[in-house]
């Protein structure tokens, strides 16, 4: 019988790699989808894509949304609190496995697996240790669409933001740079592919560079472990409900 699951949905192209394999997986019924919002500003966590948006790839997908809403940079004790709380909701409703798609971040994929664990769930990853050449080239051989909505300024201008994810994007990428963003580099928004019953559709509204204070813990829960320093900086796209 299959696992009743909850997907980890980000909107980006990672997570909807990793939903269109494990949607192919018999061994997995995935009855909802779970997504990190900004209750502040209304937008999903890290990305800052707006909450109509994220409505409307549900919908698009065809699957149920549940919203974690956090406070804007929650603590970690926070974060670890409102999570609990929510997947003690899912047990309830009789799911076992969460899913993510993560690829490589070991430190994220222990915490993940030890925090499930000790509310009697398991984790799952089906593009782990993939590489990631070869992942970012098979999401765009399958026709999906997606667009670079965050990026790390640290390692990205703002030429980066805005910009659709296709051959000239990925050669533009100093060498540093994962081409799947994995080590938090940018981050996306799938809006057109295989999974989705119809495009979404949007506007690119203004770019804007934000400014956060760094986590202290090794793990921020959003894009894996970052160096300790005082601040962030990060280029935003606005995307547009149309």
């Amino acid at each position: 019988m299959a696992h009743k699951s909850i997907f980890n949905w980000s909107g980006g192209k990672d997570s909807t790699l990793a939903l269109h394999h494990v949607l192919q997986d018999k061994n997995f019924d995935i009855g909802t989808l779970l997504t990190s919002v900004n209750e502040a500003h209304k937008r999903v966590s890290m990305h800052g894509v707006r909450e109509e948006l994220l409505d409307a790839q549900a919908e698009s997908l065809g699957l149920p949304l549940k919203k974690l809403r956090l406070p804007e940079q929650p603590s970690m004790s926070e974060y670890e609190q409102i999570m609990a709380d929510m997947m003690k909701e899912v047990k309830a409703e009789g799911y076992t496995h969460s899913i993510f798609g993560d690829i490589y971040l070991e430190d994220l994929k222990n915490y993940r697996e030890e925090k499930l664990a000790s509310q009697g769930f398991k984790a799952h990853f089906p593009i782990w240790k993939r590489d990631t050449k070869e992942l970012v080239r098979e999401f765009i051989g399958l026709g999906y669409k997606t667009i670079v909505v965050c990026v790390k300024a640290e390692f990205l201008d703002e030429s980066f933001v805005g910009r659709v994810i296709d051959e000239d994007f990925l050669n533009d990428l100093p060498d540093n740079v994962d081409p799947c963003g994995e080590n938090g580099e940018f981050h996306t928004f799938c809006y057109e592919g295989p999974v989705f019953k119809k495009p979404i559709p949007f506007e690119i509204g203004e770019k804007v560079f934000r400014e956060y204070k760094a986590p202290k813990d090794k793990d921020d829960t959003c894009s894996g472990s970052e160096p300790a320093k005082k601040s962030m900086g990060f280029w935003f796209c606005d995307l547009v409900p149309v």
